[in-house]
């Protein structure tokens, strides 16, 4: 028993043998008594009511230490131990509120929680205004996918490099965590290209659409560099026959998506590319640099933009891997899937992207 107990007559028996509803009861008077002058207390006063309540709050029902440790939360002088016992509640609705902000928990026993405690525990946790990167180490290596989705989008979150090595491996099959680790103004430009690099081209182009304007710089060369589409590609190809047929085309009114397959089909690469350029709008040059990459990606893009249909799509596939090579049934499906799960407005965003960067 604490002796603090002593202080008040009858309380440490009462303590000892007093039946829930009385404990509970008076447990209810004395917070509100404390949280009624909270803000003129001294330390000692703070701690005389901490070594009170601590024993007393656990009796009250479930509503009423929610209640209590909503408004402990805000205060700067909350009673340390009685916010340590809350905080380590198994029941989140009384952890949350001091998890999420109670400067009363210091960082020894935020990682003590942090490590024995379930997801709504870690969630609530990532919510913090400031979270130290021994603190985030544990929340992203334990965390499931939206406790670190929300780190991540904690401008007052901090990282170590072994944090962000394990953010950018997690956003590799998660396009949302992608997005918040790539607006983070303290990633490097070595982990920025490693998060590229896991990226589908879509994911990619909407970061750029959404980064500040200080940020795409860096993330405009990591696309480019990433999908083919550097600056330093050269193409030992000749369009000017395939432009002077398709410009021919145009004008007799028959440059549509049957003419764009027929090329496809018969592996006409140049035709089939100034055919994209011509319907999309989008660079020749470009399309090639995209055309020689290693991702399916930009010619679905293209493809939804355009509004082709998916047979022209697999036909523009098989072009550019060439009539020798027969690709993976598996992947042909999995490209399908994509297409039609892409987003026009997406698309769309996309091809501007590289329209812009003929204008630049």
């Amino acid at each position: 028993m604490t002796a603090a107990t002593s202080l008040i007559p009858g309380l440490d028996d009462m303590v000892r043998n007093g039946s829930p509803e009385r404990l509970a009861e008076v447990g209810r008077r004395i917070a509100a008594l404390f949280l009624q002058d909270a803000g003129h207390l001294s330390t000692r006063h703070v701690e005389f009511f901490d070594g009170l309540l601590v024993n007393l709050v656990p009796h009250a029902d479930l509503k009423e230490r929610a209640e209590l440790a909503e408004r402990l939360s805000l205060l700067g002088n909350a009673p340390r131990n009685l916010v340590g016992q809350m905080a380590r509640d198994n029941e989140i609705l009384i952890a949350g509120p001091l998890l999420r902000r109670s400067i009363a928990i210091d960082e020894t026993l935020l990682l003590e929680i942090a490590r024995a405690k379930g997801q709504d525990h870690l969630l609530a946790m990532s919510e913090r205004p400031q979270l130290s990167p021994d603190l985030t180490d544990v929340i992203i290596g334990r965390g499931d996918r939206d406790v670190v989705r929300r780190a991540a989008g904690n401008a007052g979150a901090r990282f170590s490099d072994r944090g962000y090595a394990e953010l950018v491996r997690r956003a590799g099959s998660d396009g949302v965590l992608t997005l918040a680790v790539g607006q983070r103004p303290d990633l490097s430009d070595q982990h920025l290209r490693a998060l590229l690099a896991g990226a589908l081209d879509v994911v990619r182009h909407r970061l750029f659409d959404i980064a500040k304007p200080a940020r795409q710089a860096a993330i405009r060369q990591a696309i480019s560099e990433l999908s083919g589409v550097s600056d330093h590609f050269e193409s030992h190809r000749d369009f000017v026959p395939a432009q002077r047929a398709i410009i021919a085309l145009h004008a007799a009114g028959h440059l549509n998506e049957a003419a764009l397959i027929g090329f496809a089909k018969a592996f006409n690469y140049e035709e089939s590319v100034v055919a994209l350029a011509a319907l999309s709008g989008v660079a020749i040059a470009t399309l090639d640099r995209l055309f020689s990459g290693d991702r399916h990606d930009p010619i679905l893009i293209v493809g939804k933009f355009i509004g082709l249909e998916w047979a022209t799509v697999r036909a523009l596939l098989l072009l550019r891997l060439g009539p020798h090579r027969v690709p993976a049934a598996a992947d042909l499906e999995n490209a399908r899937v994509n297409f039609a799960r892409l987003m026009p407005s997406t698309a769309e965003r996309v091809v501007t992207f590289w329209k812009s960067r003929r204008t630049a």
